[in-house]
């Protein structure tokens, strides 16, 4: 467990709806806290919403009503540009599927984050390289994304995320998608790093087993999150 720490990142009163001829409600009022360091899990029924609320936590996606705060500024308040770059500084995703380019090698792919925000391409050239070293595949950088396996794909999806310094780890079934052994490989890996970075981490997964190994456990249900049971 993780010690305790003040929460940096707030979903207050968080709302989404779709309309496809009918209104339906995903998300009816839901809170959630994020603290530095801590580790929430997120399950529950498919269909749910669990990928939406991760998407509106990551930015990707916008509430129907309420707000979500990063130390204390309403991050929906920004415009489009400067949302996209808090989300490229201040977010790590990791997705079920790794959505790595098969034409650039492992190395490359770890650095496109950092190369869209400008910063230097030696400096993140640097960057991807130890964190191929930290993830274990110092010896495979040079190798397209096409000759990993797929357990190795999701380690390098995870130093992609990870290059940028984020303050949070957003990751959604990333071992859904993996055999049992090479997804608890790549949950292993998770767990290091936050131990390792203090990074606030938030996981969206069927697997309660792993779930239950995360500082909280929340289940989504009705639009809600509850404590898991």
């Amino acid at each position: 467990m993780t010690e305790t720490k003040q929460p940096f990142y707030h979903a207050r009163d968080i709302r989404k709806s779709f309309t496809k001829g009918e209104t339906v409600d995903i998300l009816t009022g839901l809170d959630l806290d994020i603290a530095p360091g801590e580790t929430i899990a997120i399950v529950g029924a498919s269909g749910v919403g669990k990928t939406t609320l991760l998407n509106i936590l990551g930015t990707l996606e916008r509430p129907s009503g309420g707000t979500v705060l990063f130390k204390g500024e309403d991050v929906f308040s920004r415009g489009e540009r400067e949302l996209c770059r808090f989300r490229n500084r201040t977010i790590g995703f990791v997705f079920q599927f790794h959505h790595l380019l098969p034409e650039f090698t492992a190395l490359e792919n770890i650095m496109i984050p950092g190369l869209i925000a400008g910063i230097d391409k030696a400096e993140i050239r640097e960057r991807a390289a130890g964190l191929l070293e930290q993830i274990g595949l110092g010896r495979r950088g040079h190798h397209k994304t096409g000759e990993l396996s797929g357990g190795e794909q999701q380690r390098v999806a995870i130093a992609r995320a990870l290059v940028m310094r984020p303050s949070i780890l957003l990751a959604d079934e990333p071992t859904g998608n993996l055999d049992p052994r090479t997804g608890n490989q790549v949950f292993d890996l998770i767990a290091e790093i936050n131990t390792r970075l203090s990074l606030a981490t938030v996981i969206v997964t069927h697997n309660h087993d792993l779930a239950r190994r995360m500082d909280r456990c929340l289940t989504l249900r009705d639009g809600r999150l509850h404590d898991f049971a």
